[in-house]
């Protein structure tokens, strides 16, 4: 399972690449190293187009459970997911790089994947919803007051060959082309959740082992 997710590419050519029409981000810096419940930049569809906006990355879980954070959802035929699965509750997660934990001692080691060394742009397969609660790390929400939120998540495949070996359960959805970019942005559900499969082997690579930030790290103190 994917909690941990990096993004190089500068908003300049962020906006290019992904036919962004209104940047809400502000100045945004490179980010080396995504946790979950930290903001990170999304991409939405309205009216005026293409929007980038900072949402909080994890949704609530079924409430039968407790609503747990929820940052990666596989099982898209769940009636919790389901309405959610809608083109207006789609989005583009930006990344340039993932990791998942390799099972080693006497603790997990971070393996970093991406789609070669100069860290090309690509973007999960998200989804997004509000959501009125307390979230945030403590440096954000030290009193743990509720707000109004705006979440996303981004789906889960079967891993391929190359994350298998390291995480065998599951890898992200990710999509790598303006053609699948604006699939799952505007196609119906059914058409949309096509790209629900793991990327084909030569495409991805492992990059690094070791590092909790592809890169400098000036936030790891946030993480979980």
């Amino acid at each position: 399972m994917c909690n941990l997710y990096s993004l190089r590419t500068g908003p300049a050519a962020l906006r290019r690449a992904l036919g962004i029409a209104q940047d809400r981000t502000g100045n945004l810096p490179p980010l080396p190293a995504i946790f979950p419940d930290q903001m990170a930049p999304v991409v939405r569809t309205g009216e005026a187009g293409r929007t980038l906006a900072m949402l909080r990355w994890g949704m609530p879980g079924p409430k039968a459970f407790g609503e747990p954070l929820v940052t990666n959802v596989r099982n898209v035929g769940s009636p919790h997911w389901r309405p959610w699965l809608g083109v207006g509750h789609r989005c583009l997660v930006p990344a340039t790089a993932f990791s998942e934990y390799a099972d080693t001692k006497p603790r997990k080691t971070p393996v970093w994947f991406a789609l070669g060394a100069d860290r090309p742009l690509f973007a999960f397969a998200g989804i997004w919803r509000p959501w009125t609660g307390i979230r945030g790390t403590k440096r954000e929400n030290p009193d743990r007051v509720e707000a109004e939120h705006t979440l996303f998540a981004f789906l889960t495949t079967e891993a391929n060959g190359v994350v298998g070996p390291v995480h065998p359960k599951a890898m992200p959805v990710l999509l790598t082309t303006p053609e699948e970019w604006a699939t799952w942005l505007e196609a119906p559900a059914a058409e949309a959740l096509r790209l629900q499969r793991p990327l084909p082997d030569p495409e991805l690579h492992e990059v690094s082992r070791g590092a909790r930030s592809d890169g400098p790290d000036p936030e790891a103190e946030d993480a979980p």
